[in-house]
């Protein structure tokens, strides 16, 4: 008896005829503050580290292009970001 296994399916959706993926993105986002601080608070201040669940639009060697909402009927984007490719930690395709 052969079973073959199936193969994991990721969350996408199409528009006219193109696949878009959903992904849960890591990235560093910039930590302002405007008080007063000691050396050693100082030190300690960090970068934040945020968490994006968006599809992916596009990606290449300068910015990756996400958006969140669209229009099941036309092809219409809304809730888009851009991310220098810098800022990205990581990226995880979401499993259905």
């Amino acid at each position: 008896m052969n079973k073959r296994r199936k193969k994991a399916g990721y969350k996408s959706i199409v528009i006219n005829k193109r696949r878009y993926y959903f992904y849960r993105i890591s990235w560093v986002d910039i930590t302002g503050d405007a008080g007063h601080a000691t050396a050693e608070e100082f030190d300690k201040f960090e970068a934040s580290t945020m968490i994006t669940l968006a599809y992916v639009y596009k990606k290449d060697k300068k910015f990756l292009r996400t958006f969140a909402s669209y229009d099941d009927k036309d092809e219409v984007f809304s809730d888009r970001n851009i991310f220098p490719i810098g800022c990205i930690l990581k990226m995880e395709k979401v499993s259905i």
